[in-house]
């Protein structure tokens, strides 16, 4: 397999200020391709938690294949939502609930919900060549929550690594309220433990190569001019 340069690349929208902020590219070394984006929002949006009734059937049909009752939920009863499986879900949930345990802040809970939400746009990206953008804000595929986004090579990277990869950015915070000048380098992790966040739901999908990692969250993380917790 090629090598490729390692990148992370950060790009966000500023909803409240209209503010558009460009990419900030970092080379890290030589490996895997690695992408990942986070999108900050400033603006909270209820999200109606609760099993949906058609969402075992969208994660057991969304790609074509048959899944049992028992694959499209979690221990608790819950829908997935996704294509994720009830493995990496878990995994999901224990790196989250870490990292925000680590600070002092509430658990997370899963949404299959937002967990659709996700592998809707995950499958819009796949559509639209297999590029990591985030939703808009504004038309039909506007977005409603915060959003991480990761992109790797499949089969070197999953869903586990992007959770892994956003945390990482704990060391690039260095406290205090989110501002033009500090939310860039740490913007996934601090949507990641931002305490007012209650649920998350994540998808994944593979295209030319890469896999793509979405996961949303409700209440949205990430204003300026607040602190994470």
């Amino acid at each position: 397999m090629d090598e490729k340069r390692f990148l992370y690349l950060a790009h966000t929208w500023i909803s409240a200020l209209g503010i558009g902020v460009a990419s900030v590219a970092i080379v890290l070394g030589v490996g895997p391709m690695l992408d990942e984006r986070n999108e900050p929002t400033s603006e909270p949006f209820l999200m109606y938690q609760g099993l949906n009734s058609n969402a075992a059937t969208t994660a057991a049909l969304s790609d074509g294949t048959y899944r049992t009752h028992s694959e499209t939920t979690i221990a608790d009863g819950t829908a997935i939502g996704s294509r994720l499986s009830r493995e990496e879900v878990k995994k999901v949930m224990e790196l989250h609930n870490k990292a925000r345990s680590d600070v002092g802040v509430g658990p997370l809970k899963w949404s299959d919900k937002l967990a659709i939400y996700a592998q809707e746009w995950a499958d819009h990206l796949a559509s639209a060549r297999c590029r990591m953008d985030h939703r808009p804000h504004s038309g039909k595929w506007q977005q409603k929550h915060g959003e991480n986004l990761f992109m790797g090579t499949a089969g070197l990277y999953g869903v586990e690594d992007a959770v892994r990869a956003w945390q990482g950015e704990r060391t690039l915070y260095k406290g205090g309220v989110l501002t033009s000048s500090n939310w860039y380098s740490s913007g996934h992790y601090t949507q990641i433990v931002w305490s007012g966040t209650e649920y998350v739901g994540c998808a994944r999908l593979e295209c030319n190569g890469n896999i793509i990692v979405v996961c949303n969250y409700d209440p949205p993380g990430n204003v300026w001019g607040q602190k994470p917790y």
